[in-house]
């Protein structure tokens, strides 16, 4: 795909760069929903690479401020951030064309990959290519551990956080309790003195978040730059937007209920992932034991094995990872055959789940942007993250003994590992964490791996 050219600044005004067009906006909006692979660190450097360093439309200070804010945010961080740097520029209906454009293609591309999975997911080369990305799965997920942990577990209260986290996982607890109660533990640690991370091990950036430099040259929105009417904070604005996000989501939400009643499985699925669209901080890796344990244990949509497969195809597609989850409403709703038709019911539980799991993200930052450009100052929550973050990582390694249950062990206890996938496990883990393999280079890898393996086997 042809990239969008940067905007070139002329020679006879160079500290006012020219105003950035709508249409030139949806270009780059566009392109960059079609480029973002790499999950939300590589998607937070990419944009902060093309709107501050190369073109220009951001300062860094203005961008890292947006970051800040979208990282303190239930939610994909990514789209989000997206969103509220089309909102900046250009008003709302740039933060809704940011944000849709930079999820649309992934779901399109899902949709099409749930469909061929239902299809030939079963074929002996697409169980190949299937037993290649799974290692791969598991390896990512304990790579994102790990990295968390690194930043996030500064002292022994935190790390007793995490493990009573990976128990609360093991006994069945509801997520929504064990963020709860992580949370409060670390607002009670936080009053006690709790050490204070680096400003590089905050929890509230990601490890490839940039690092604030002296700007090159002026921006078009620099740090001195007037803010544009749109951005001004408005009490009566404030309350029209959240009253307009809350009616879109209450006026979907019931007339899905009122057409197919409250026990269809569309319903179930708006609650639940606007629930899980709410409650899980600390990017996708984070809900996902959420979406696990609902969608497997709670209501059948899929299977673990199945749930696994969805990730592996969800890491190499392009867009926000948490896009997954248009794989588990494809699934529902083609299981269960709703409208009489199973692919015509996967591509409707699919929007569904994308609308009512994206939903909110978009309120909060139509809804909060203009305050947050007011006072320019967000509040101190160091210890309630710290507590939220340190129970992700629990939570985490309950999803990676998940998938490698899955991996290693496909035939259940009962039988014996299948020691290619563990080989091929440790092998992938090794590559990411201490060869610092790109994600998408090593999906190549394991699948290639694993046509091969099925070939000698």
């Amino acid at each position: 795909m042809t990239e969008p050219q940067a905007v070139t600044q002329t020679h006879n005004s160079p500290t006012l760069p020219p105003k950035v067009s709508w249409r030139e906006a949806l270009k780059f909006w566009w392109w960059l929903g079609c480029m973002s692979f790499g999950g939300p660190a590589g998607q937070i450097a990419l944009m902060h690479e093309e709107l501050v360093v190369r073109r220009r439309w951001m300062s860094e200070k203005r961008y890292l401020h947006a970051l800040n804010y979208c990282m303190l945010l239930p939610g994909p961080e990514a789209q989000q951030l997206a969103t509220y740097m089309g909102w900046l520029m250009h008003g709302t209906r740039g933060g809704i064309a940011a944000g849709a454009l930079f999820v649309l293609p992934s779901l399109v591309l899902l949709i099409v990959l749930s469909w061929a999975y239902t299809a030939w997911g079963q074929h002996p080369w697409g169980q190949a290519l299937l037993w290649g990305l799974k290692p791969a799965v598991t390896a990512l997920v304990l790579q994102a551990a790990h990295r968390l942990a690194l930043r996030t577990l500064r002292g022994r209260g935190l790390w007793v956080l995490a493990v009573l986290a990976l128990l609360g996982m093991l006994w069945g607890l509801p997520v929504a309790m064990i963020i709860l109660g992580a949370a409060a533990t670390g607002y009670v640690m936080s009053r006690r003195a709790l050490p204070t991370p680096a400003p590089d091990a905050s929890p509230a950036r990601p490890t490839s978040a940039p690092v604030p430099t002296r700007d090159p040259a002026p921006a078009w929105l620099d740090d001195h730059t007037p803010p544009p009417p749109h951005t001004h904070y408005s009490h009566p604005r404030l309350v029209r937007a959240l009253a307009i996000g809350v009616g879109l989501w209450a006026l979907s939400l019931g007339l899905i209920a009122l057409v197919f009643g409250p026990a269809h499985t569309l319903t179930h699925m708006g609650g639940f992932f606007t629930q899980a669209a709410l409650l899980t901080f600390g990017g996708a890796y984070a809900v996902l034991p959420l979406v696990t344990q609902a969608a497997v244990v709670q209501y059948g949509w899929l299977t673990a094995a199945q749930m696994m497969d969805g990730l592996a195809l969800g890491e190499s597609t392009p867009g926000p990872l948490i896009m997954v989850v248009a794989f588990v409403g494809f699934l529902g709703g083609h299981s269960q055959a709703l409208f009489g038709h199973p692919v015509l019911g996967g591509v409707v539980a699919a929007c569904v789940v994308t609308w009512f799991t994206f939903l909110p993200s978009f309120v909060f930052i139509l809804v909060g942007g203009p305050l947050v450009e007011s006072t320019r100052h967000m509040p101190s929550l160091t210890g309630p993250l710290q507590g939220i973050m340190a129970a992700v990582i629990g939570m985490i390694v309950y999803l990676a003994g998940v998938f490698a249950r899955q991996t290693w062990l496909p035939g259940g206890w009962h039988m014996l590992p299948d020691l290619g996938a563990i080989a091929l496990t440790v092998l992938a883990t090794w590559l990411l964490i201490r060869k610092q393999l790109s994600v998408f280079k090593l999906l190549g890898l394991c699948t290639a791996l694993g046509l091969v393996w099925q070939l000698v086997v």
